[in-house]
């Protein structure tokens, strides 16, 4: 299966904006090849934990009627996206929650992110379960930035029978995830890892691109370097 990691500067509190961009982005992944489309940690507001507290306006549902552009990007091009933002739970509080929408526009899971870093243990509630979900007949793993410093998640996944570990992150270019965390979980659990990362300024500094996706033995398979928005395109097989 190609999937397409991306990269670009979210709008600060625009989710109007943003979805147009992730739709964009689908539309092009998707007539380039991608069938599975992976975007940044909190891409539908931006990296921006102090404003969304302030703001409950930013907080989205499920089924949130702002997402239909991007579920007829979907549609139109028979491709799923990796979407993250802060979703609404029944507790009150929302959570950094990665909505999978399928090539139908239909949600195929919800992941929230369950190791909470910082500020947004002051914002959000930290989820519970692991994400997982299945297309064309592979099977997929979540995990949202922080989460990935935890190596029990991606042993799971490899426990589950998963062929690919999905990160959606907010890294600066200088964040030693890229060298330490991401191929170590790939190379440790022989797991293709695929990260969506941001650009530009947000609440917790610059992020620094280099999106991309990483093979069972921790080798780079894709880079969409450190500075230009758009997608690299990996390769999952299916066999593990």
């Amino acid at each position: 299966m190609i999937v397409a990691a991306t990269q670009f500067t979210p709008v600060a509190g625009d989710i109007a904006t943003n979805v147009r961009t992730l739709a964009e982005t689908v539309r092009v992944a998707g007539a380039a090849g991608a069938r599975l489309v992976v975007f940044s940690e909190l891409s539908l507001t931006g990296y921006e934990p102090s404003l969304i507290a302030r703001s409950p306006e930013l907080v989205l549902t499920e089924d949130d009627p702002r997402l239909e552009p991007l579920r007829e990007a979907c549609r139109a091009v028979r491709a799923a996206a990796v979407v993250n933002g802060p979703v609404r739970t029944p507790g009150g509080r929302p959570a950094i929650t990665t909505l999978v929408i399928g090539p139908d526009g239909a949600l195929l899971t919800r992941y929230d992110k369950q190791h909470l870093y910082g500020v947004e243990a002051e914002v959000f509630a930290p989820g519970a379960t692991d994400g997982r979900f299945e297309l064309d007949g592979l099977r997929f793993a979540l995990a949202t930035c922080y989460d990935n410093r935890f190596p029990e998640l991606a042993e799971r996944a490899a426990a589950d029978s998963c062929h690919a570990y999905l990160a959606s992150s907010v890294l600066s270019a200088d964040n030693d995830s890229f060298e330490t965390v991401y191929p170590a979980r790939a190379r440790d659990f022989g797991l293709h890892v695929v990260l969506g990362n941001v650009l530009g300024a947000n609440e917790d500094g610059v992020g620094g691109g280099l999106a991309g996706a990483w093979g069972p033995d921790g080798a780079r398979l894709a880079d969409a370097g450190p500075a230009e928005p758009g997608h690299v395109l990996v390769d999952v097989p299916g066999g593990r």
